[in-house]
Parts: C-alpha cells; sequence; structure tokens
C-alpha cells in the first residue's frame, strides 16, 4: 500500500498508508489528519481539503480539471502548487507522496 505523507499545519509528520484508489482526502479523513475538513465529502464542492503539493511530486498527478481549478479560486491562499486532495486518487505511482495541509478550517 503506497504511503502518504501529510505535513499538518503546526509542521506534524504524518506518514501513512493509504488503498490504491482512495483520494488523497479519504486517506487523511481515515487516519485523522488534522485540517482536511472536507465539508462536502469530496464531491469538489468546497475547498477545505485543499492542500499543497511538494514541487517534486506534482508532475507525477494527473492534470486538474476545470472544476477543480474554479473551486480552488475560493480556497484559502491559493499556491501553485495547490490541489484539492478530494481530486488525487492514490496510486502505486504515488508512494511517498508528500502533501501540505492548508489552512481549512472555517
Amino acid at each position: 500500500m503506497p504511503k502518504i505523507c501529510y505535513i499538518t499545519t503546526d509542521g506534524e509528520r504524518h506518514d501513512v498508508e493509504v488503498e490504491v484508489g482512495y483520494s488523497v482526502m479519504e486517506g487523511a479523513i481515515n487516519n485523522n489528519i488534522e485540517g482536511i475538513v472536507a465539508e462536502c465529502g469530496g464531491a469538489c464542492a468546497c475547498a477545505t481539503c485543499h492542500g499543497y503539493i511538494d514541487e517534486a511530486w506534482l508532475a507525477k498527478l494527473a492534470e486538474m480539471d476545470d472544476m477543480e481549478d474554479s473551486m480552488l479560486d475560493a480556497a484559502y491562499e491559493r499556491k501553485d502548487t495547490s490541489r484539492l486532495t478530494c481530486q488525487i486518487e492514490v496510486t502505486d505511482e504515488l508512494d511517498g507522496l508528500i502533501v501540505h495541509v492548508a489552512e481549512n478550517g472555517y
């Protein structure tokens, strides 16, 4: 099972195994990663699963679609490395992915 590294806003690192086919958001929720709120449950409708992907991993992700891009406009402090974690499907190739959790609380 691939390991995903979540780094919370307080700098705490959480290396957790996430089943292939789950989203990076589901991996965070299933492992109680603080800061991934996911109010819409992964429907790409709220931006509360916003994270910053480590630059070394950006090219390995599927391209962002227009809906995700539009929803990220509503995210707090969008950056070039911003993605909605509900839109990233975990694959074996993402073993070691590093996600910095954004400020997603309201």
